[in-house]
């Protein structure tokens, strides 16, 4: 099979699905499939979601304890589809998927296209945005978890392209939502956006044509209120900010960078985040002028009504319709 996102495969428990919406697919015939998937906590859960027949179903629940395969049915019999997707982020734990089981099994490639990674925090991972199955503030965090709803894998499937996610909650450039670190400077070589792993992730596993950058949302957080958290640093985040985007364009010298704003961000730092990208952009442009200067997209204001306020899947389908344009014209 084709990964696409972030993964490893392992020879005892087979493809590691790490990154958020990271997704594989297949063809089988006849009206069911079953996938034998497993997570490393014995007591715990996670979730995949899939699409058949090129339309979305709905999220699935894997259970720890559970030996039982993940059974996929199609109304009728026939040759089907499926695109299998990992609905959390990567700190939510892996998911293993070990066999697949089925008639006539073949693997699927993605559509010919543009690639576009989307590098975010918690509104890119699709966090805090689908309470249909468990309420907001109940449960776990991952409970409201929905990638494949996220704005992100919206916006590549409108412009036919194929898309993978490097995004992680309560991350920013220079701080994150309630503590200094690690950053997404910090984690994003690491295979599974964690520190203390020592294995990186391969960037020559994909090629984006375009990068898509949209952290700023956690640096400009206050916190829980109880840790001390000193106010933004504009200076800081810019110059965090530069050198992240060197190291993605060192990465991919190739790539179009394009900054996102924040619609979770209003007011006078709506402003304030506004002018430290375009510093950003003025600050690469003249670096790198043989280069594609970077674009900018700021978000209209929004009223998020997910979770903790966080934008809902509708508030996505909202944030995908504004960004269609904006990246028609870079992967064209």
């Amino acid at each position: 099979m084709t990964p696409y996102g972030r993964f490893v495969l392992r020879q005892d428990q087979g493809l590691e699905m790490i990154s958020s919406a990271m997704h594989v697919g297949f063809s089988f015939e006849g009206k069911s499939c079953q996938i034998v998937a497993s997570i490393p906590s014995a007591n715990g859960h996670n979730y995949l979601q899939y699409e058949l027949d090129g339309v979305y179903q709905k999220r699935i629940k894997v259970v720890g304890n559970s030996t039982i395969p993940i059974s996929l049915t199609a109304p009728t019999a026939g040759k089907h589809t499926v695109w299998l997707y990992k609905a959390t982020e990567a700190h939510t734990g892996p998911i293993f998927i070990q066999k697949i089981v089925g008639n006539q099994l073949v693997a699927l490639q993605q559509r010919n296209g543009p690639l576009i990674e989307f590098i975010g925090n918690s509104i890119t991972c699709g966090a805090a945005a689908d309470p249909s199955e468990v309420a907001c503030g109940s449960g776990q965090y991952h409970d409201q978890h929905n990638a494949y709803l996220a704005y992100g894998p919206r916006v590549a499937r409108a412009l036919g392209a194929n898309f993978v996610l490097s995004s992680v909650s309560g991350i920013g450039v220079y701080r994150n939502w309630n503590s200094d670190g690690p950053t997404m400077p910090d984690v994003y070589e690491k295979v599974d956006f964690q520190a203390a792993n020592p294995q990186r992730w391969n960037f020559a596993a994909f090629t984006p044509q375009v990068v898509s950058i949209a952290l700023g949302t956690n640096d400009f957080s206050k916190g829980d209120g109880k840790k001390e958290r000193l106010p933004f640093d504009s200076a800081r985040y810019v110059n965090s900010y530069v050198k992240f985007v060197q190291l993605v364009k060192a990465k991919y010298p190739k790539a179009q960078i394009a900054l996102l704003s924040s619609p979770m961000i209003n007011g006078k730092n709506r402003e304030t985040l506004q002018n430290c990208l375009l510093a950003v952009k003025n600050s690469i442009d003249a670096m790198t002028p043989a280069d594609k200067p970077l674009a900018l997209h700021f978000f209209q204001p929004m009223q998020a009504r997910g979770c903790a306020g966080h934008p809902n899947v509708d508030d996505h389908a909202i944030l995908a319709q504004e960004l269609e344009p904006f990246f028609k014209k870079l992967i064209r």
